[in-house]
C-alpha cells in the first residue's frame, strides 16, 4: 500500500475553498475514481484554508495514475483557473504499518 500527501498551503478564503470543493466534487473525485487501485482518500483542512489531503492507493502506479488522471481533466463551465493554483507539494510514502484501534487499552 502507498499513501500520497498533497499540501494546499493557506491561508486560503472562502472563494478558493469554494472553488476547491466544487473542483474535488465534479471533476477530480470522479477521475481518481477511475483509476484501478485507488482506494480512499481523507481531506484534511484548518481554519485559515491549507489543506492536506492522504490517498492511500495499492501501489504507486495507482498514484501517479490518479495524478495523471487529475491533470488530463478540463475545466467545467463555470470554474476559475485563478482560484485553483494546484497543490504547493505532493509526496508519496510507502505504507510500512497499519493500526486498527478498537477503543481497547492495551
Amino acid at each position: 500500500m502507498y499513501a500520497q500527501l498533497t499540501y494546499f498551503d493557506g491561508p486560503r478564503g472562502a472563494d478558493m475553498l469554494a472553488a476547491a470543493d466544487f473542483a474535488a466534487k465534479e471533476r477530480i473525485t470522479p477521475a481518481i475514481g477511475s483509476v484501478p487501485g485507488t482506494i480512499r482518500s481523507y481531506v484534511l483542512r484548518r481554519d485559515d484554508g491549507s489543506e492536506v489531503v492522504l490517498t492511500l492507493a495499492e501501489t504507486e502506479q495507482a498514484l501517479l495514475d490518479g495524478r495523471t488522471a487529475i491533470m488530463s481533466t478540463r475545466l467545467l463551465p463555470g470554474e476559475d483557473a485563478a482560484l485553483l493554483p494546484g497543490p504547493d507539494r505532493s509526496e508519496i510514502y510507502p505504507v510500512l504499518e497499519v493500526v486498527e484501534h478498537n477503543g481497547t487499552p492495551s
